[in-house]
């Protein structure tokens, strides 16, 4: 099949290399060390559930969940289109 200048598997390598990328940054997001009875944030109490369901845990619920809304997700264009990468 003819697809310009990008070799055969070329596109299947960019959603490899996506989704590796992907899994990575999670892994990296996740608690590690000890973790806390009381919300480093807020003071308040983390629910012994949470505790035992994410080791290393050091915000409740409520805070973790606004540091997640804040986070933005930081990558690189993977696309060969010219638009896409003046955008």
């Amino acid at each position: 099949m003819a697809n310009g200048w990008a070799r055969d598997g070329a596109v299947q390598d960019q959603i490899e290399d996506t989704v590796s990328d992907a899994v990575k940054s999670a892994r990296a997001r996740l608690p590690a060390g000890d973790g806390a009875d009381y919300c480093d944030d807020c003071g308040e109490d983390i629910p012994k559930g949470r505790r035992k369901a994410l080791p290393g845990i050091r915000t409740c619920v409520g805070c973790q969940s606004k540091r997640d809304a804040a986070m933005r997700p930081a990558g690189f264009n993977r696309r060969g289109s010219k638009d896409s990468q003046l955008r």
